[in-house]
């Protein structure tokens, strides 16, 4: 059996294709959000001074970098609507599951991300806010988060793009994401080599386009650094000049 062009290139502009590319990425957007909201307060408690906040941080860390994401997708759409009956009901679906599930096992990374992007912004930063009369939370909010967003972006931005990937899991608990659509048509055709390669084109599409806008969102982030530092060091310069005037 050979490589039949036609079919690749049927795949390929296909509105399943499209729904099921479309789906993986919503999955990621949702997972990653979920990931992120967690992963910082897991991050601010293995910060904590407090044994009462630390350990629970430590505690979902340690468990969830443990569990293979495979076996949460499947603990969550099989194990739970046994033991939750409300999990039972039509708003319960393989998008949320997953999205959920993926979300859950992702925190656990993003905090690590986030705890490290944190304490890499210098103390006397914070210090210096709380002298300006500043509260705790205006200080994270107006001082750390901006610093350290600039370094966590870069390492972010490779979680998602793994998301993405790791979205093909989900097809175990009967989401039809890109990986699903691909292999219905190959149980109904048996064409592996097109279908396949139509989802590997699909793949790299999203990669790429994410690949670009990361460059991008971190290129205005260093240019604002950049900018920050050329307007400090010019005023002595100009002062000296204004000076010798």
């Amino acid at each position: 059996m050979f490589f039949d062009p036609n079919i690749f290139f049927e795949q390929l502009v296909s509105v399943d294709y499209i729904k099921g590319a479309a789906l993986s990425v919503a999955v990621a957007i949702v997972a990653l959000i979920l990931a992120t909201v967690i992963g910082f307060f897991m991050a601010i408690g293995r910060t904590a001074k407090q044994p009462y906040l630390r350990a629970p941080a430590h505690f979902y860390v340690w468990f969830f970098r443990a569990i293979p994401a495979l076996l949460v997708l499947l603990i969550m759409w099989n194990a739970l609507p046994q033991m939750i009956p409300a999990l039972r009901a039509d708003w319960f679906s393989p998008f949320i599951a997953a999205s959920v599930g993926l979300g859950l096992v992702e925190a656990a990374f993003m905090s690590e991300i986030i705890r490290s992007a944190l304490l890499s912004v210098d103390d006397g930063q914070a210090l210096a806010g709380r002298a300006l009369g500043m509260s705790p939370a205006k200080v994270m909010i107006k001082v750390v988060l901006p610093q350290a967003i600039r370094i966590a972006l870069p390492p972010t931005g490779n979680e998602f793009i793994g998301l993405i990937k790791y979205s093909s899991l989900a097809s175990v608990i009967s989401l039809r994401e890109l990986l699903t659509t691909a292999q219905v048509g190959v149980n109904i055709t048996f064409r592996y080599a097109e279908y396949y390669a139509a989802a590997i084109v699909y793949y790299l599409v999203i990669v790429t386009i994410l690949s670009f806008l990361q460059n991008r969102l971190e290129k205005k982030f260093a240019w604002t650094s950049k900018t920050a530092k050329v307007k400090k060091t010019a005023e002595p310069v100009v002062a000296t000049q204004v000076g010798i005037s």
